[in-house]
């Protein structure tokens, strides 16, 4: 670990190694849940953008950053309660991994660059790439990592919901990719009725 950059990777994905949460991918061995989240995470960036900014590629690495220290549970569980959990995770994730930059060797300046990637600011208008970039990438990792889980607690309806909400935050390249991608049957079902409805 020589580079501000290596160091800041090496603090991430030490903190995703705490999450108590493991899985065993098929033909892997066990690995913590978040710890697999940011491999995939990386995986869709070096798709949709092999020439990322190292902010951008360690934002895209701190999604989830520490998410399983608050539970969803401890916010209503209500519509407006499940965006208020979302929106104290972007913050809280930020906050922490910015502080990880600085302990890095980074600049103040740069430790907020990544800070404001993770909160997503600028999304709604479009007006910063790198966070459309970003947010490609973690429907991507939906598509692959959430989908099946979804469809065993909600009805097919409201998964078709989740995933036509889930395709207006794309950008062509990002749905270019979501297409390509290797679903089970079941899943690829959904999202071609998802799209027909949509």
């Amino acid at each position: 670990m020589t580079t501000p950059f290596e160091k800041a990777l090496f603090l991430i994905d030490a903190a995703h190694s705490l999450d108590p949460k493991k899985v065993t991918p098929p033909n892997q061995d066990e690995i913590p849940y978040e710890l697999l989240y940011a491999n995939k995470m990386t995986k869709y960036l070096s798709l949709r953008s092999p020439s990322a900014s190292d902010s951008l590629r360690l934002a895209v690495r701190a999604q989830h950053l520490k998410r399983w220290e608050v539970p969803r549970a401890e916010f209503p569980a209500t519509k407006i309660g499940y965006h208020s959990w979302r929106t104290h995770l972007a913050r809280r994730q930020a906050d922490i991994v910015a502080g990880m930059c600085v302990e890095a060797g980074y600049e103040a300046e740069f430790a907020e660059r990544v800070a404001a990637l993770v909160r997503k600011e600028g999304l709604r208008g479009g007006e910063d790439e790198e966070v459309q970039v970003l947010e490609d990438v973690a429907c991507l990792v939906f598509l692959e990592d959430q989908l099946e889980e979804f469809q065993s607690g909600y009805e097919e309806e409201k998964v078709i919901g989740i995933l036509q909400r889930t395709w207006v935050k794309m950008s062509e390249r990002g749905r270019e990719l979501a297409l390509g991608m290797e679903l089970k049957e079941k899943s690829r079902e959904l999202v071609k009725r998802a799209l027909a409805d949509a």
